[in-house]
């Protein structure tokens, strides 16, 4: 398994519309299901800061990323374009692998 985990710090005006992007069943989600290869994607919030909010994207293996990258990198771009603002920060914690 692939997993790539997020952290974003979110705007206090902009928080229930990045729920609503970034939840399981929200646009990132709906556009990483047309890729073969995706398992799911898990929304976090913190229980110490209410801003601070972490995805967690699995998939099958790193090949399946990358085809997805492939096929769907100009989708990604413009939905990461839309979104960018409801944020003020963003931060990859890093890509693991299962063991």
């Amino acid at each position: 398994m692939h997993v790539i985990i997020w952290e974003f710090t979110v705007r206090d005006e902009h928080i229930q519309r990045f729920i609503s992007a970034y939840h399981a069943d929200g646009d990132w989600a709906g556009l990483f299901r047309r890729a073969e290869g995706y398992l799911d994607t898990e929304l976090l919030r913190s229980s110490d800061d209410a801003n601070v909010f972490v995805t967690v994207d699995r998939w099958e293996s790193a090949a399946c990323f990358e085809i997805f990258q492939e096929q769907f990198g100009a989708e990604y771009q413009r939905l990461d374009a839309l979104f960018e603002h409801y944020t003020s920060s963003e931060k990859k914690i890093g890509i693991f692998s299962e063991v």
